[in-house]
């Protein structure tokens, strides 16, 4: 348009140049079909411009539905962007029941409406609408069919958030029926049997999710962590000492390392009588990886050999005789051979670097036997304050005298 102007306007000017230059204006004949037509140069010009003019004007106006059209259209994306952005921005400052306006003002005749009924259902759960949550979430799927597996996902997402977790198994049931293999699907699901400690389901599931790397290696190992620690937990109570074995065994030879599952078997083993099982493993264990607790564990073995028992745990005093762990297992161990004088210096010496309710509780015992009963019931006491978290504003148990 701008360049026809262009044009026009140096015709006008040429015209009117040439009029003012020129004491003959010039003469123009046409003859058609018998028809003669005499002007001017000039206003041939003329002519030629208004029928320039009213061809382009023609062309405007032919092409004025579809320009409008797609004005209105552009008109309403921009409408539906910003009412999008500002409902999001209403749901980021923590403004649920606005943003949820927001989002849903003429959502209907949204081309593309899917975002807005997925951000308003989640404004709905944020203020506790678990109805109007699920009905924004039927709108989102019946205006968006192609985007099913999007809308099961934020529903199966919200209805965990949620604790519905039957519901939010019934949502996954849906979408992993339809795509079976579906990555957010079974990550999802893994973290819903995790949260209802499922160990079972998430063993029969956690193949599936490494060969597809569906989550963080770290997650998934966390997850068969808890299912390996379940399974011999309740074999622990069954007392299946076979079962045991079989179980242990099926675990990856990089997991049986794992603290957890080494102490989860040492007491699978001390359930099922096999104590001096129990008592190699640790020692071997101890022996490549040092672990406080697991030396205490040791302690509470029942062994034949008490006295190698108690040798073998003082042997490990000299490179760790700091460990407040370490010295209480060596003390209930020197109280299993009746050598009190020890256990009372080792119990003491335990108690002075980290006190424990178990320390307390043990040095109590041994107070008793020694007939010092006013010192074990204050030894009592400190120990139930430590086991308890009574509150730091009650006033402080001493320690017990000493000898």
């Amino acid at each position: 348009m701008k360049t026809g102007l262009i044009i026009i306007l140096t015709l006008l000017a040429g015209t009117a140049l040439a009029v003012l230059l020129m004491e003959d204006p010039g003469y123009v004949m046409f003859n058609f079909r018998g028809y003669l037509v005499e002007t001017s140069v000039p206003v041939l010009t003329m002519i030629l411009i208004g029928l320039y003019l009213v061809v382009r004007l023609v062309i405007r106006i032919l092409r004025a539905p579809r320009a409008l059209g797609r004005m209105a259209v552009q008109y309403r994306a921009k409408r539906e962007q910003r009412l999008l952005t500002n409902g999001l921005l209403e749901m980021a400052e923590g403004n649920w029941a606005r943003g949820e306006r927001t989002l849903t003002r003429g959502v209907r005749r949204n081309e593309n409406p899917l975002l807005n009924y997925l951000s308003a259902a989640r404004a709905a759960q944020l203020q506790g609408a678990y109805e109007r949550r699920d009905n924004w979430l039927r709108m989102a799927y019946e205006q968006s069919p192609d985007a099913g597996h999007a809308v099961l996902l934020t529903q199966a997402e919200l209805q965990m958030a949620h604790g519905q977790f039957e519901e939010a198994r019934a949502t996954l049931a849906r979408l992993l029926d339809s795509a079976p293999n579906h990555a957010q699907g079974l990550g999802i699901l893994a973290r819903l049997h995790r949260e209802q400690k499922d160990w079972p389901a998430i063993m029969e599931l956690l193949p599936r999710l490494r060969s597809g790397k569906i989550l963080p290696v770290p997650e998934l190992d966390a997850m068969a962590l808890g299912a390996y620690r379940d399974a011999l937990v309740k074999i622990e109570k069954s007392k299946d000492a076979a079962a045991l074995e079989a179980q242990w065994s099926s675990i990856p030879k990089a997991m049986r390392k794992n603290p957890e599952l080494v102490k989860a078997w040492i007491r699978g083993l001390k359930a099922c009588g096999q104590s001096a099982k129990a008592e190699s493993v640790i020692r071997k264990h101890l022996k490549q990886s040092w672990d406080s607790e697991l030396a205490l564990e040791y302690s509470h073995l029942k062994v034949e050999d008490k006295t190698k028992h108690l040798s073998r745990a003082e042997a490990w005093l000299v490179n760790r005789g700091d460990d407040p762990l370490l010295l209480l297992a060596v003390a209930r161990l020197s109280m299993r051979n009746e050598l009190w004088g020890k256990a009372r210096s080792y119990l003491e010496t335990s108690l002075s670097i980290k006190p424990s309710a178990e320390a307390y509780q043990l040095y109590g015992r041994l107070l008793e036997k020694l007939g010092e009963s006013v010192n074990a019931s204050e030894a009592f006491r400190s120990g139930l304050t430590l086991a308890t978290h009574l509150s730091e504003d009650l006033p402080a148990l001493e320690r017990p005298r000493h000898r």
